[in-house]
């Protein structure tokens, strides 16, 4: 085991020194400040009729450029190169499998205080799995997403708590979160981070936006998913806004095509698992699950985490969260692979399980997560859910 991956599964996040080194600092400020001219462009645009001006630029408590690799050219394909350079380097090292940037972002600051945000886990049990059941994944089998904060100017908004990413909430956290989430929580600590430095983190952690304030922040933010690794990943989309390959140097756009070629097999994979769940043929299923997560303990998740494509597929929304699937983007792949009717033979496959996610009470919440109340466990996963009990379950059906 590396001593970033030990690091990283210990505290939940580390952080790695120059990873871009100051020799090329400037040039990156210029690459991606051309970017940031561009999307305020859009959003002059797009600005609604009671907006400003600068619309999301003057509205927002921090503007993000998000899906930045579409506003790329030719003289900016440092901003996608950068993730395809040592930070991949990096995650590929901690997740033991190649790592394909997702979630290309820029965070900037305001043009007023706004003040600090709230702390959270970027977890949402609707559509990803209650967090001991993602915690335990992680523990067993490594990360299967990474996320990163890459400043081009100092940086230290960040705070995070160390180990939360291993168990929920405590009582204290609990009782903390529920008085006000926008004050340092105890055992946090701030991440300091000099113009260059990255912090890399499973998102499963407790972390805090500390003060979105007028101070100058160009903050590169990102994510690696794993393709081939010991589980699948939560973050399980490849996020492609446009198509920069055309404009990268050989061995990275060689990279960009190969995630691409990657993702597209375990789409393959995915849909072979589908169709052998719609067959009721149990061994298929059940080898495949195996190539998707060959990480033996905690197959249940992949598992989770397929009922929730599979009502997507089936659904595409959900009443209780918009946006319901937006970390996975294999629905555009699969989607049109199957006919409405084997789209709702899938989800009666899958909906008995889904029930048994469902909180006992009607409704459950706990603070610190990217939702409100909903019908979904946020940290217990059943005991009773197992891969073994699922396909059983189609004989009884």
């Amino acid at each position: 085991m590396s001593d970033l991956r030990a690091e990283l599964l210990e505290n939940g996040f580390c952080i790695v020194r120059n990873a871009v080194p100051p020799s090329e600092l400037d040039r990156l400020r210029g690459v991606f400040e051309g970017l940031v001219d561009r999307q305020r462009e859009i959003w002059r645009r797009e600005r609604g009729p009671e907006d400003p001006p600068g619309g999301v630029w003057e509205t927002s408590p921090q503007p993000r450029l998000v899906g930045y690799e579409g506003l790329v050219d030719g003289e900016s394909a440092a901003a996608v190169e950068l993730l395809l350079g040592r930070p991949r380097e990096v995650s590929r090292r901690i997740m033991g499998a190649e790592a394909a940037p997702t979630q290309f972002m820029m965070m900037c600051n305001p043009v007023r205080d706004h003040g600090p945000a709230a702390w959270h886990r970027d977890i949402h049990p609707i559509d990803q799995a209650p967090i001991t059941g993602l915690q335990r994944d992680l523990l067993a089998n490594g990360p299967g997403y990474l996320q990163w904060n890459l400043p081009l100017h100092d940086d230290d908004l960040l705070w995070v708590v160390p180990g939360s990413h291993r168990r929920p909430n405590t009582a204290a956290e609990n009782a903390a979160l529920a008085e006000d989430p926008r004050r340092p929580l105890p055992g946090g600590v701030r991440v300091e981070l000099a113009a260059g430095d990255g912090v890399v983190y499973t998102n499963l952690i407790l972390h805090w936006g500390s003060d979105y304030s007028r101070r100058r922040r160009r903050t590169v933010h990102f994510g690696h998913r794993s393709l081939g690794g010991d589980l699948l990943p939560y973050v399980a989309g490849l996020h492609r806004r446009g198509d920069p390959s055309p404009f990268l140097g050989d061995s990275h756009r060689e990279a960009w095509r190969r995630h691409r070629d990657l993702y597209d097999a375990e789409c393959d994979l995915m849909e072979s698992a589908f169709r052998a769940a719609i067959a009721a043929d149990a061994p298929a299923f059940l080898e495949i699950v195996a190539r998707l997560h060959p990480g033996e303990s905690m197959r249940e998740v992949c598992l989770v985490l397929l009922s929730k494509l599979a009502r997507k597929l089936a659904r595409g929304s959900h009443p209780e969260r918009p946006g319901y699937g937006g970390d996975f983007t294999q629905d555009r792949e699969l989607k049109p692979r199957f006919t409405g009717d084997e789209r709702e033979a899938l989800w009666r496959r899958f909906e008995p399980l889904d029930d048994m996610l469902k909180a006992p009470g009607g409704e459950e919440y706990v603070p610190g997560y990217q939702s409100g109340p909903m019908s979904y466990r946020f940290e217990s996963l059943p005991p009773e859910i197992t891969l073994e009990g699922f396909v059983q379950g189609w004989e009884r059906a």
